[in-house]
């Protein structure tokens, strides 16, 4: 028979609605661990520790929750894994923005103007701060902060600062960061057009940072 007739080799609609389906449902079954880990970054991004639910994350991700005890044991397991990612990812950042510039005022720079760029990262990083109890969260915001810390106050004891000058810099610096994503976060400042963030930016930058 040729290949062209139209009774060869035909799928029926239901044939291929069911082909596409299992294909579907294939795809889904694969997901992994990170898959999971990063829904519920943007569940707690979103909505906060107390969001982050096996059942509501399968149905945002299509697919079932039996899916979810492939990769994890638990909830709090979920949870402790997606903390790690984020914190891992979030010392990347840090390096990228604080740790590959040879003078120290550049870092700084180089600091607020990359973290005003990763809005995930720092919408997590906002909605622990308003868990920082949580038996999970308290050691990542620690770990997070002390490390933020140490950076930021190298910078300025390589400006010339001694170490009592550039503590109290980096914990200005530090608490300037904290409060304006609070205050986003809580819808409690008008939001900023694109320029006027940056001209925010560059007040920041000007007001804590030293020229040489």
């Amino acid at each position: 028979m040729p290949y062209d007739s139209p009774t060869a080799n035909r799928i029926g609609s239901s044939d291929l609605d069911d082909t596409v389906s299992q294909a579907t449902r294939n795809k889904r079954t694969t997901l992994s661990a990170s898959d999971w880990e990063n829904e519920a970054l943007r569940v707690i991004a979103e909505k906060g520790i107390a969001a982050v639910a096996v059942e509501p994350l399968a149905r945002r991700m299509g697919i079932t929750k039996g899916s979810f005890y492939w990769h994890f044991s638990s909830r709090e397991s979920l949870l402790e894994q997606s903390l790690v990612s984020w914190e891992k990812h979030d010392a990347r950042n840090l390096s990228l923005s604080l740790g590959e510039l040879s003078c120290p005022r550049d870092r700084l720079i180089s600091f607020f103007r990359h973290v005003s760029r990763e809005g995930l990262t720092h919408q997590v990083y906002s909605a622990l701060t308003a868990s920082a109890d949580h038996p999970q969260v308290k050691p990542v915001l620690d770990r997070v902060a002390s490390r933020r810390m140490a950076h930021i106050g190298q910078a300025f004891r390589e400006l010339g600062m001694d170490d009592a000058e550039a503590g109290h810099h980096a914990r200005l610096t530090y608490s300037v960061y904290l409060g304006f994503l609070q205050l986003q976060r809580q819808s409690q400042a008008p939001a900023l057009s694109s320029q006027q963030f940056e001209a925010y930016l560059d007040h920041v930058i000007e007001t804590l940072i030293p020229e040489h």
